[in-house]
């Protein structure tokens, strides 16, 4: 899976799932561009893992919840590298509650930066990829997007959004050379499952066929996969990466 000579966009990519799909993209080769909403974590996640890599990564305050910054962003990636081949759409929140209990106001937040995020920075992306008549875009949805969960309407219905919305990018941008793919994880161990308790994960373990939780770079292995060559002639699907709990 080379990426040599390629530049990657990686949102949410300070941490957890993001972070390992940054560092994988790196360790292939890419030019990757991180973004976070915190500038000095941004930078110092972007140091560590050119470190790790010796390849160029470089962390950019956005977010991407907002058109103006998410305009920013692109120019920026652009002006340093001169194209855009990989965006990764991974910036994420959840906000959960039972219907009843759930506000507003964390539908909307939900809403707007799991969804409306993929919207407007995969719209900033497509010209310059039209122009360089290639691209391929991997957002990154949810085992839960595609099977529902109680307590997370709002994540759930911002992730089967993505599905959908991947879909119909892939079928209005084929023919320019542009392809887009969905990657669901099932339960993956990061810094948002730890909080979690021990029974519960042992529990979740115990109902996914690979009886486990899923490990970040077990994700990013995917992502470079689509992100790659090697996957020219994949557009419009969803994998999931999740131990079989998706069947």
């Amino acid at each position: 899976m080379n990426l040599e000579n390629k530049t990657a966009i990686v949102t949410g990519g300070t941490r957890g799932i993001g972070h390992a799909i940054a560092l994988a993209l790196s360790q292939a080769g890419a030019n990757v561009a991180i973004s976070a909403t915190n500038q000095e974590k941004c930078q110092e996640a972007a140091e560590k893992l050119s470190s790790q890599t010796g390849n160029q990564v470089v962390g950019i305050k956005a977010n991407v919840t907002h058109e103006e910054e998410v305009s920013s962003l692109v120019s920026q990636v652009k002006e340093k590298w001169g194209s855009i081949d990989i965006l990764v759409n991974n910036a994420g929140i959840t906000k959960d509650n039972l219907l009843m209990r759930m506000s507003l106001d964390d539908w909307k937040n939900v809403i707007e930066t799991n969804l409306t995020s993929v919207f407007l920075v995969t719209k900033a992306v497509i010209r310059p990829m039209l122009k360089q008549k290639k691209g391929t875009i991997i957002n990154i949805s949810s085992g839960v997007g595609v099977m529902g969960n109680p307590g997370q309407a709002n994540y759930a219905a911002s992730k089967g959004g993505i599905i959908s919305f991947s879909k119909s990018i892939a079928k209005e941008y084929a023919s320019k050379g542009i392809r887009c793919n969905v990657v669901a994880p099932g339960f993956i161990s990061t810094e948002m499952t730890d909080t979690l308790p021990a029974e519960y994960l042992e529990g979740i373990a115990q109902k996914t066929p690979l009886r486990r939780l899923g490990k970040p770079e077990e994700v990013a292995h995917a992502v470079s996969f689509l992100a790659s060559d090697l996957a020219l002639f994949i557009t419009g699907q969803v994998l999931c990466v999740d131990g079989g709990m998706v069947m």
